[in-house]
């Protein structure tokens, strides 16, 4: 069966790994979801990502990173989803946690996260929100 929503696939991913204190875990390879693992390494969320092509099909290993054996990123979900898309413009972004969590952008300027964003004043699509 195909899937529907790719990146979201690697965020439960990435949450299940944390849940089970996981030191890295493995998710199909495309370029959004190696743009978003670039925004969350930038952004200190995870230790760093890999191609990994040990399998039949690229694959993307992701190094989770923990802080004092708590999860680095206590909560991650997608906001646009495949049904009902969300799109910002610079001014409009959505702040997380006032300003403690970042909001990942897909802009025409690459995949930022919000700060980048309006630094560049550029909007885009609402990928996902991480704290």
């Amino acid at each position: 069966m195909a899937m529907t929503d790719p990146l979201g696939d690697m965020l439960t991913r990435i949450r299940n790994g944390q849940q089970a204190k996981k030191d890295s875990v493995l998710s199909p390879a495309s370029k959004l979801r190696a743009n978003v693992l670039e925004v969350l390494q930038r952004e200190g969320y995870i230790r760093g990502y890999s191609e990994d092509a040990s399998g039949k099909h690229k694959a993307l290993r992701i190094e989770l990173k923990y802080f004092e054996g708590e999860p680095a990123i206590k909560h991650v979900a997608r906001v646009s989803k495949p049904g009902r898309r969300i799109y910002s413009g610079s001014r409009e972004l959505p702040t997380v946690r006032n300003g403690l969590g970042i909001t990942i952008v897909s802009t025409p300027k690459g995949v930022l996260s919000d700060n980048e964003a309006r630094a560049q004043n550029v909007g885009g699509e609402v990928l996902a929100e991480v704290f």
